[in-house]
């Protein structure tokens, strides 16, 4: 299940979605010119939506509801949860493999709320078959690179599911229940369903906002036009959607 879905992400999601709609247009477009027209254009105008900040910005709408933490509420909270969100494989520069972008902007953020408030922190996050987990090395990238010690480090989750089921294996039995959730901004609404469901009581602590909601910032017109951070943006919106509909679907 777990490969299926993933198999079937990479074919829905930009870039690869649009393109199989435009090339399934092309190639009904013999015998079926209508219908290929409307699929190849369909997939282009996708495209070009899910690069375009405007409408970037209404997919992130409902997915970016959280606000950023006010630090005062760590005081409610027993531990620090930071979710991991990919590796690099390739990183010679670190003698083998480090966490990614993703989950580097995730635990920077982290270990500052730890400063702030001395809570413990608990990380996780799997790896494939053979591969170094999340959650070891965002430990050790916390601890060399931060200073920042981990309590817990949770290495065999593969999803946001598993993130909070796992984690709620080591930290319910502990009587943990109250945790400072970090994550995406834009990924923190499905975060917070899995880790409530699992029977955490979750005060989010969102980073790396795709929005900027600052005054006449969030205005900007139509005549914004495309752009490689509105591209990421699109692919990650559509992503979260994706796994919030699975999230319904499995209920």
């Amino acid at each position: 299940m777990f490969i299926l879905k993933k198999t079937l992400s990479l074919l829905i999601l930009p870039p690869l979605g649009p393109l199989i709609l435009i090339a399934i247009g092309l190639l009904l477009s013999r015998k079926r010119p209508r219908a290929g027209k409307m699929l190849a254009w369909g997939g282009l105008i996708l495209a070009l939506a899910l690069i375009t900040p405007v409408s970037v910005r209404l997919l992130l709408d409902d997915l970016e509801a959280h606000p950023p933490l006010q630090v005062a509420s760590l005081e409610h909270a027993d531990v620090i949860v930071i979710l991991g969100g990919g590796a690099r494989s390739y990183a010679p520069e670190f003698g083998g493999s480090t966490v990614n972008r993703l989950t580097l902007e995730r635990i920077r953020y982290g270990a500052r709320l730890a400063r702030q408030s001395g809570l413990p922190v608990m990380v996780t996050g799997g790896a494939a078959s053979g591969e170094v987990p999340e959650g070891t090395l965002m430990k050790a990238a916390l601890e060399e690179d931060f200073r920042v010690p981990v309590r817990w480090a949770e290495t065999r989750s593969r999803d946001t599911r598993e993130n909070a089921d796992l984690c709620a294996g080591i930290l319910l039995p502990a009587g943990l229940r109250r945790i400072a959730l970090v994550t995406h901004a834009a990924h923190m609404r499905r975060s917070v369903e899995a880790f409530e469901h699992a029977g955490f009581e979750v005060i989010p602590a969102p980073t790396a906002f795709f929005r900027d909601r600052s005054q006449g910032r969030d205005k900007e017109g139509f005549l914004e036009l495309p752009d490689m951070n509105g591209a990421y943006a699109g692919w990650y919106a559509i992503h979260e959607w994706i796994g919030l509909l699975v999230y319904r679907l499995s209920r």
